[in-house]
């Protein structure tokens, strides 16, 4: 198979740049593969899974937060990096068009706030990935981010309101036709799942580490019309091949090693579809404990809906497709589930992280730890990570208006197009029952520095 075929046998669906597809993909249980840009909005969303609520921990020490951490200094605007002064996905707008924004409670956005500024002044200077998602332009932040260092640690939700009126121009999100976009909003959260660290009795589902032989090829630095795109395969002799996929994975010479074992199949496989979460140790070493499964990398297979599967074989109807109604089934056909699972040869591999501060969420592609309530994931190529931003849509399978200012802090293989974003709801149950539920319309805002022309990444 040459280079080419292999590229276009494993690029069937989009790459994952993390393997969450949120609300969005429980209904793709259903549909399959996360719908294109522009085509129809699914059907109404599923309630998502109920799962463990998170037994009380003893406090732990909590790191010095972002916000009183030192900012690194400025670095002045090369002469030849001008603002950028015109965008087809943005037009000028007035705080006033911002639905709610007197009423958002926007003092929870001032940590992650500086915690953003100081990710992007880091960047300042240093030379840009090809790899890496479009990050907001870290010279058009530096005045913004210096004035925020005089404000107190915590300012009161008004002396916020004031600061990001005083240095933030709203620019509204345009659709293709010049009209402020209306898109979907979708939701994603922390999963909890029982495990242990070694195989037995319940435990009988795997988390996988990374495996030592996958190969990550970076595609741009061979086709230029790649730039960005990645593909996962393993060595065979001298010739590269598609990697495993789940079925092959289980084999016993083929296994990876496993991180834990989980008491669930169907909560083993929505925690992947999340792309993290969190295990509570019930025997066995660590016994007590509380880990995080970080996304790390995948095995470059296309998602498969198991729903789907599930339909074709007749074993449940498209009403009953459902995250609860797939777990039933499960329950009735213990001797099936494997089959079922297979049917979907993606997997996700993690690496395990210390919950350092329970209140805050896994990290997402910033590097950054996502906010309940306060972190989306966005398309990129449209809002550059890192940047501030108004969303106007309503509660979850409601028609209660939800307003809020966020932080563009993190991306999803279904999060494409304008307007288009997926909230961090949080972790545990009852932030994954809103989660399954929310499929809104929506609308959004991007707050980007004032006088420092659209917004716009670094180039």
């Amino acid at each position: 198979m040459s280079l080419r075929d292999f590229v276009a046998k494993t690029l069937h669906c989009p790459e994952f740049n993390r393997f969450h597809l949120s609300a969005l993909a429980f209904s793709a249980l259903v549909a399959g593969c996360a719908q294109p840009p522009g085509s129809a909005p699914p059907s109404p969303g599923v309630p998502a899974p109920a799962v463990p609520t998170a037994p009380a921990q003893p406090p732990t020490a909590t790191p010095e937060p972002d916000s009183v951490r030192p900012l690194p200094a400025p670095v002045p605007r090369p002469a030849n990096r001008p603002a950028l002064q015109s965008s087809k996905h943005f037009s000028r707008a007035s705080w006033t068009q911002l639905p709610g924004w007197k009423t958002d409670p926007v003092d929870s956005l001032w940590r992650p706030f500086m915690a953003n500024c100081r990710s992007i002044m880091q960047r300042t200077g240093s030379p840009i990935s090809n790899t890496a998602p479009p990050l907001a332009d870290p010279y058009a932040w530096q005045r913004t981010c210096a004035a925020a260092r005089e404000l107190p640690t915590a300012p009161p939700a008004e002396q916020v309101r004031a600061f990001l009126e005083q240095w933030l121009q709203p620019w509204s999100v345009r659709g293709p036709g010049g009209e402020q976009a209306v898109s979907l909003a979708t939701s994603y959260y922390e999963p909890l799942v029982h495990a242990s660290r070694e195989r037995g009795g319940a435990y009988q589902w795997p988390l996988y580490a990374v495996p030592t032989d996958l190969l990550t090829i970076d595609l741009g630095s061979l086709y230029p019309e790649l730039v960005g795109k990645r593909i996962r395969g393993k060595l065979d002799g001298k010739r590269v091949v598609p990697y495993d996929t789940r079925s092959e994975i289980e084999r016993p010479e083929r296994q990876p090693p496993a991180i834990v074992w989980v008491d669930d199949p169907v909560d083993a496989f929505f925690l992947q579809v999340q792309g993290t979460g969190r295990a509570i140790l019930d025997t066995g070493p660590g016994q007590g404990s509380t880990i995080r499964l970080a996304y790390a990398d995948h095995n470059g297979h296309p998602y498969i809906s198991i729903g789907k599967w599930l339909i074709d074989k007749g074993e449940l109807s498209m009403a009953q497709a459902s995250m609860q109604g797939i777990r039933t089934w499960a329950q009735r056909n213990p001797g099936r589930v494997k089959e079922m699972l297979n049917a979907n040869p993606a997997v996700v591999f993690f690496r395990e992280e210390a919950v350092i501060d329970p209140t805050e969420g896994p990290k997402g592609a910033m590097g950054l730890p996502l906010t309940p309530h306060r972190s989306v994931a966005v398309d990129p190529s449209i809002v550059p990570l890192g940047t501030p931003v108004f969303l106007a849509t309503t509660q979850p399978n409601s028609r209660q208006p939800m307003n809020l200012a966020a932080l563009a802090q993190d991306t999803g293989s279904a999060i494409k197009g304008p307007a288009r974003v997926d909230l961090f709801w949080g972790f545990g149950q009852e932030a994954g029952e809103m989660a399954g539920r929310m499929k809104q319309p929506s609308r959004l805002w991007v707050l980007w520095p004032k006088d420092e022309g659209v917004p716009a990444p670094a180039r």
